[in-house]
């Protein structure tokens, strides 16, 4: 019985060993094991229910199934390379515990459901374990931005100098996006129905009613249309999808945080134990960790292309190019929840250089917009008060003088409205964040 398959009795010849190679994915759908040994659990009480098992039967096979749970759980699991995927050698190791009984466990069912079964149960519990590292990471940034929230930052576009703003908005903007991700997961999360009862493509005979059942958390049913049953693979594509934009969210943070660190900013200090050093310059302290997680936005954009690409032509029902979803999902998954774990740690360590903070808002340019509301306050219309300080600023750069040091005579060359003192006082982070009132607090 070692290694039998869980097909062949219409071939008379053995499978090339190319094609077993070729063909097989035990080498990484193993990580599928505990959830396709719980859908084996679940279908043992159809097959009761049905009377194809009796209770002895349902019995025994559910204490052997629930032993393999306990060892992959235990790391006790090891994987046989030689089987063709994780469906034959949980097989095979139930046929070794409870003989030729383990023969009627693949009554009423296909690898074709049994995959997506065990997929979609894989996908619904590292979702909920993805959502609390996001948690983890939200919690972090609200963390940082409270401990700083006296902090004002210049705000930037199109990566100039803008406006001042508070650094716990800043910081707060990323939390925002990341529970943004949370949500869009939740919806991915509720949207995915674990069903039996597809079997290849056409349903079985056991009756509808015999699947309406719960393991754990989660409630199990009846298909509703058999064939999209096992030729849907939208929900892979959905949460890589999900996932690409959670990258690109931290690829995004990373990337303020790099240039953030560099000497010409030199707004934070990242702690050592998230740097790296250079094998030939010994003054290098480099934020590889942030490089990398940049990076690894491109390696799960790929994972999403090449799923949507794999799916774009494939005629109903299950096909077997389906198996390669199976490794950018779990690639997607881990590097995603890999990235929320370290860069957690990187933000409760961040430092802020609060004095180089305080000389990047000593550019005046930061307060021109405040200058233009000055002179809409006093009664001129916007476009014609954005032209004068657009000017006043072209005249400071041109002469290399400050708009603080002009003589109010000077001033009102560019308008009768500016009062020097008054002007003057418009220089200064704090009066700018506080006079913006729009935003809810």
């Amino acid at each position: 019985m070692k290694n039998k398959k869980l097909w062949g009795g219409r071939f008379s010849k053995k499978t090339d060993p190319l094609v077993e190679k070729f063909t097989k994915s035990v080498q990484y759908d193993y990580k599928l094991a505990l959830y396709d040994a719980i859908g084996s659990i679940v279908h043992v009480s159809v097959l009761k229910k049905a009377g194809y098992l009796n209770a002895s039967e349902a019995n025994r096979l559910i204490k052997e199934l629930n032993s393999i749970c306990d060892d992959i759980k235990k790391n006790k699991f090891k994987v046989d390379l030689s089987c063709e995927d994780i469906h034959t050698q949980i097989q095979n190791m139930l046929h070794k515990k409870v003989g030729s009984l383990a023969l009627k466990l693949h009554t009423a069912r296909s690898r074709n459901d049994q995959v997506a079964f065990s997929t979609k149960l894989y996908c619904k519990e590292t979702i909920l374990g993805l959502q609390n590292d996001i948690s983890g990471l939200v919690s972090a940034i609200s963390g940082l931005a409270n401990k700083n929230k006296t902090i004002i930052v210049p705000g930037f576009t199109h990566m100039q100098h803008a406006q001042p703003v508070y650094l716990k908005d800043y910081l707060s903007a990323y939390a925002e996006m990341l529970k943004k991700d949370k949500n869009r997961l939740e919806y991915i999360l509720a949207n995915i129905k674990l069903a039996m009862g597809a079997g290849a493509l056409a349903g079985t005979p056991v009756d509808a009613s015999a699947y309406n059942l719960k393991k754990g958390e989660f409630k199990i049913s009846a298909v509703t249309n058999s064939l999209d049953t096992v030729s849907d693979r939208d929900f892979v594509i959905e949460i890589i999808s999900a996932l690409s934009i959670v990258a690109m969210h931290l690829s995004r943070l990373a990337e303020d945080l790099i240039i953030w660190s560099t000497k010409e900013f030199d707004f934070i200090e990242i702690d050592e134990a998230f740097c790296t050093g250079s094998s030939l310059m010994p003054q290098k302290k480099n934020p590889d960790v942030l490089e990398l997680i940049r990076g690894y936005a491109g390696r799960i954009y790929g994972n999403l292309v090449s799923v949507l690409t794999m799916m774009k032509g494939l005629p109903l029902t299950y096909n077997r190019d389906m198996q390669l979803d199976k490794e950018p999902l779990f690639n997607s998954f881990e590097i995603v929840s890999d990235e929320l774990k370290v860069i957690t740690g990187l933000m409760e360590t961040l430092k802020f250089n609060k004095e180089k903070i305080k000389e990047h808002l000593e550019d005046e340019s930061l307060y021109a917009t405040d200058l233009v509301y000055y002179l809409v306050d006093k009664g001129i219309a916007f476009t014609e008060a954005h032209t004068i300080v657009g000017k006043l600023i072209k005249y400071s750069i041109d002469n290399s003088m400050d708009i603080k040091d002009m003589p109010e005579s000077l001033l009102k060359e560019f308008s009768n409205k500016f009062i020097k003192a008054k002007v003057n006082k418009l220089f200064d982070p704090e009066v700018s964040v506080k006079s913006k009132k729009s935003i809810k607090r």
